[in-house]
């Protein structure tokens, strides 16, 4: 079993071809990546109020799209490593 905290090292050093279910049942592929280098430049934002974070949603960078996407890690039915 995959946890966030393992998949979220794994985005972090590579670019990872994925599949979920999404939460109307369809599978939904996404080539995505946490690579520091990959990420765009973000501005520094005040937050007021800062949301929990929740243990079962990993926020990644969609290459495809050029947007953060997020996916339930129980919902990842697989993943394969696109390169490093």
């Amino acid at each position: 079993m995959n946890t966030k905290e393992s998949l979220k090292n794994l985005f972090a050093q590579h670019v990872v071809n994925i599949t979920f279910k999404k939460i109307n049942n369809e599978e939904r592929k996404m080539i995505c990546t946490l690579k520091p280098d990959l990420l765009p430049a973000q501005e520094k934002k005040e937050q007021t109020k800062k949301k929990p974070e929740n243990d079962n949603i990993l926020p990644v960078w969609d290459l495809e799209q050029k947007a953060f996407r997020s996916f339930r890690v129980d919902s990842l039915i697989n993943y394969s490593v696109v390169e490093d």
